[in-house]
């Protein structure tokens, strides 16, 4: 656990602060919001889009199918504000801008691509399940 040792001018003595813990179940806690960001569908295939590397926001866009510019536009900068992703702009006319993944970003995909593969090897069994349910309602 991190703490943060601070000096009192009053005492010679020192106190350690612990940073409150996360309780993603808490609904004030800020883990809501990275649980929120991360389950979203965007960010799991923006994600996995720039695992092979930095590209372009057209390439980006190019390789997930039915994103819009709004919602490709919005996800990177809230991927960007979470320390997920950066954001490249090289100096030049006309502009080049690239985006990939931050240290933070590829740990995250990791994770991200257990929940891929996990979906692909089930997705038989949930197809069957959903058609049963359906023909029995």
């Amino acid at each position: 656990m991190n703490t943060l040792t601070t000096h009192s001018p009053r005492t010679s003595t020192h106190r350690a602060i612990t940073p409150p813990p996360f309780d993603p179940y808490a609904k004030a806690c800020p883990t809501r919001q990275l649980l929120d960001r991360i389950g979203d569908r965007w960010t799991v295939l923006v994600l996995g889009t720039l695992e092979g590397g930095p590209l372009r926001y057209s390439s980006i866009s190019r390789a997930i199918e039915g994103i819009s510019q709004k919602m490709l536009t919005q996800t990177l900068r809230a991927l960007e504000r979470d320390g997920l992703i950066n954001r490249i702009a090289f100096p030049e006319i006309p502009p080049h801008v690239e985006y990939e993944l931050t240290p933070l970003g590829h740990s995250l995909r990791e994770v991200v691509r257990s929940l891929e593969d996990w979906c692909m090897d089930n997705m038989s069994a949930v197809l069957s399940s959903r058609e049963d349910f359906d023909t029995n309602v």
